[in-house]
């Protein structure tokens, strides 16, 4: 079943659109009077393209967060983690974040809803944010492994496991290697795999000069642009730009190249119709990432309940308060159809 909800607001950051200059035509000029959308689209490229003011002003004060804590994984190392914890009859979300982000840059515009009736567990994965340094090369399996062994220690025997980008693979494989622990999963612009196609692998060609431009810190201005872009269009996140803006560069290096050569090698394609768990799937239809066609090949694959949203692949960022919203109700979904009701109720199988 596919569910239409409101469209979400889709942020434009670093188009490659090119427009006006001594050449443009007459039909240009009046394509821009014409047509609004195209108007908003040079907009914003004229504004990422525009130089940076010297620093961000005010302390990075972040928003509401759950609690954070660090603790060590026996033969693996310490992992950092927000825990929002509740009592023990609480069904627990395992949040799993995106490539070059992490937990509070994916998924603080969802903790406070999904507190509201979960048990909300959010680790920073190997290489992102305060997430485990190691000297071996990074892998998903590891990744999931590391949940595993958190939630192990914590005493969870069962979750809901939520996956944006690259935290869908992780997800999955926890699922795959570790039968029983997930008891349903909600995977978010995500696919069965990052290679097969020719965008993918033409991008994947590129990650030695990303990783060289990551190591001397070219990525910082990359990341002023992108929330200046944002807090243009989103006002009321000027008070956590300098939040954010630390929060990003926590990830910028070396680890974020090996994390993305890890997800150049990832096909689920062989297990992931194996997984017998229930799932929801959000599709982002305008995402420039992850092609929709590739996120509805999962979706197939694993069976899920669909809710496709008006959105590019910074939907967490872009439109908080609409992400939020549909990954409450994609988790809500889930953990009925796995038997698991929100506030500890558990509900009849279906």
């Amino acid at each position: 079943m596919t569910r239409q909800p409101r469209p979400g607001a889709m942020n434009r950051t670093g188009g490659a659109l090119a427009a006006g200059g001594a050449g443009a035509t007459a039909g240009v000029a009046a394509a821009l009077v014409i047509s609004p959308a195209l108007r908003r689209k040079v907009q914003r490229a004229g504004r990422f393209a525009q130089p940076l003011a010297r620093g961000v002003a005010g302390p990075p004060l972040p928003p509401c967060l759950p609690a954070g804590r660090v603790i060590n994984l026996p033969g693996r190392g310490e992992i950092f983690f927000r825990d929002s914890g509740g009592p023990a009859t609480l069904p627990a979300v395992l949040l799993l974040h995106g490539w070059t982000a992490s937990a509070d840059l994916n998924f603080f515009p969802a903790y406070a809803p999904l507190a509201a009736a979960y048990r909300v567990i959010a680790p920073d994965l190997r290489g992102h944010g305060r997430g485990m340094r190691t000297t071996e090369p990074f892998s998903l399996e590891d990744c999931a492994d590391d949940a595993a062994a958190l939630l192990g220690l914590l005493g969870v025997s069962q979750v809901i496991a939520v996956g944006y980008s690259m935290g869908g693979p992780v997800a999955m494989l926890l699922a795959h290697r570790h039968p029983g622990m997930v008891a349903a999963l909600v995977v978010q612009a995500t696919a069965l795999d990052w290679h097969r196609g020719i965008r993918e692998r033409m991008a994947w060609r590129l990650l030695p000069a990303v990783e060289l431009g990551l190591r001397l810190g070219a990525g910082a201005g990359f990341v002023d642009r992108v929330l200046r872009q944002v807090v243009a269009e989103q006002p009321a996140l000027m008070a956590y730009r300098p939040w954010l803006a630390a929060e990003f560069r926590r990830g910028l290096g070396g680890e974020l190249a090996s994390a993305g050569r890890a997800l150049s090698r990832y096909d689920a394609g062989p297990w992931a119709g194996q997984l017998a768990v229930p799932a929801t799937m959000l599709i982002t239809i305008g995402d420039r990432l992850v092609h929709p066609a590739k996120q509805r090949a999962l979706a197939a694959a694993l069976r899920a309940e669909v809710i496709e949203v008006a959105a590019d692949h910074d939907l967490p960022l872009a439109s908080g308060a609409e992400y939020a919203r549909l990954t409450r109700l994609l988790v809500d979904s889930a953990a009925a159809a796995a038997g698991l009701g929100p506030d500890g109720r558990t509900e009849p199988s279906r």
